[in-house]
């Protein structure tokens, strides 16, 4: 029987048209063969991707996290050659860590343990690698985990893979300190080892997380811990993927923006986001690094990352310690702002309702009140793939996301900001946003009862000033 024909190929082809149904990607098109039936908002977006202009003009990126735009920086870019062709060695790196010392590796953590202020750092592939290494094997047999709601599938794959049975792995609401709390207490009541501190617990969050640009309250989530096992048994663990190069003093983060270094067990950091490389890095004590060395099979068992990704990523560690970041992260958290403010403005000048499309609560606010800036708004709507599609019509590349890469009835538009992005760029992503939304106002209000839809007083289509939502007089 042909592979094509076998139960697991239709299986498979089940699958991935299920998941082509719910997201509607218009990249899935590309690899599905000409017979395979298309949802019609592919036919769509492609045709007019195709017959729209014939050399299109790119995208403008709202997309990627290359939030400080070094993937475009000709200063890095220079760097990174110079590097290259003064390095004794680029190509490879031989094998695994636990079988061939990599000088440039070794040379790269010992600067990343002065650089962010522990007593020891090593390598990692990725942060995907990091995490489910560290989760795998750090936590003992009686020891628990608790982690925030939102924590990254690769912590859920590393306690698979670990000596914690589900009975002690245990979440709580995302970044809500109370529920925590009870949390914590719940496991310290019922587990005696967990009382006497012979036994530990480990809570797992992010600084920043990814799919909802908001930002853990860290030093109130340490105060909880503290108070809940004043024997010192419980231990926070930070992923700080996308708040490397954003946060805190030369970029090291919210954990070394907050000065708390030293009551966090762990700290991950990634160098493929802002900035620009690829690989990442697990600061702790020397203890667990020399247990992750041995134990950590995402580390072990895999070829250690590049010579060519090491230069790489010692040079975007050029740019934290001269001061270019810094100045880089300002102008995206900048934007940010703006964005937010525009849109808050735009989306109550013209009443647009809660279901059709809104900020997070946490950003309802002015930000500065609500929480830190982050590069990361989400825009919340159970439209999120038309919303997707109509952006990317107009040249911005944004993607929706829904069930199961976030909760069941959180679909939303993620709009990533970069330091590179204009404030043009910004006005018109917005205008984009708002003549969507009022179409599908537009849309729910038409009917015979709808005689003479309008929205915010004016009639539909058109802003308060008489301007259109493009920014061209009717």
């Amino acid at each position: 029987m042909p592979v094509s024909e076998s139960a697991l190929a239709k299986k498979l082809s089940a699958a991935l048209a299920s998941r082509n149904d719910r997201y509607r990607f218009p990249e899935s098109s590309l690899s599905l063969a000409p017979s395979t039936p298309r949802a019609i908002s592919d036919v769509i977006i492609t045709a007019a991707a195709t017959t729209s202009n014939p050399t299109p003009q790119p995208h403008v990126d709202f997309a990627s996290n290359d939030f400080l735009s070094l993937s475009t920086s000709p200063h890095l870019r220079a760097r990174v050659l110079a590097a290259l062709h003064s390095a004794p060695s680029i190509l490879g790196s031989g094998s695994s860590r636990l079988l061939v010392y990599n000088h440039a590796h070794a040379m790269l953590e010992a600067r990343l343990a002065r650089t962010f202020r522990s007593p020891a750092a090593l390598l990692f592939n990725s942060g995907f690698d990091a995490n489910t290494g560290f989760f795998s094997c750090i936590p003992q047999p009686g020891d628990a985990v608790v982690h925030d709601a939102a924590i990254h599938a690769s912590v859920h794959d590393g306690l698979r893979s670990s000596r914690v049975p589900p009975s002690m792995c245990r979440s709580f609401a995302h970044n809500d300190v109370d529920a925590l709390s009870a949390t914590l207490r719940a496991l310290r009541d019922e587990h005696a080892a967990l009382r006497e501190g012979t036994s530990s617990v480990i809570v797992a969050v992010e600084s920043v997380y990814s799919m909802n640009g908001s930002v853990a309250p860290l030093r109130a989530m340490l105060d909880t811990i503290d108070e809940v096992f004043p024997a010192g048994n419980a231990h926070m663990v930070v992923d700080e993927a996308h708040g490397t190069g954003v946060f805190g003093p030369g970029g090291r983060g919210l954990v070394a923006l907050l000065g708390v270094e030293d009551r966090v067990l762990a700290r991950l950091h990634t160098f493929g986001k802002a900035l620009a490389a690829s690989g990442a890095v697990i600061l702790s004590s020397t203890l667990i690094r020399d247990y992750l060395f041995n134990y950590a099979r995402s580390l072990t068992y895999t070829t250690a990352l590049s010579n060519t990704a090491v230069v790489s990523a010692s040079c975007s560690f050029d740019l934290l310690e001269d001061g270019t970041t810094e100045r880089l992260a300002a102008q995206v958290l900048g934007h940010s702002a703006y964005f937010q403010e525009h849109l808050r403005a735009s989306l109550a000048a013209w009443s647009i309702p809660l279901h059709i499309l809104a900020l997070p609560v946490y950003l309802k606010q002015h930000p500065s009140i609500a929480q830190p800036l982050t590069p990361i708004v989400p825009l919340l709507t159970p439209r999120s793939q038309d919303l997707a599609l109509h952006l990317r019509a107009h040249r911005f590349n944004v993607r929706s996301l829904s069930f199961p890469i976030v909760q069941k009835g959180t679909d939303r538009v993620r709009v990533c900001l970069h330091a590179s992005n204009t404030r043009a760029e910004i006005d018109a992503l917005v205008n984009a946003c708002m003549a969507w939304a009022a179409g599908i106002v537009l849309e729910e209000r038409a009917g015979p009862e709808a005689d003479g839809a309008r929205i915010g007083g004016s009639v539909s289509g058109m802003r308060p000033d008489g301007r259109n939502l493009l920014g061209s007089k009717l």
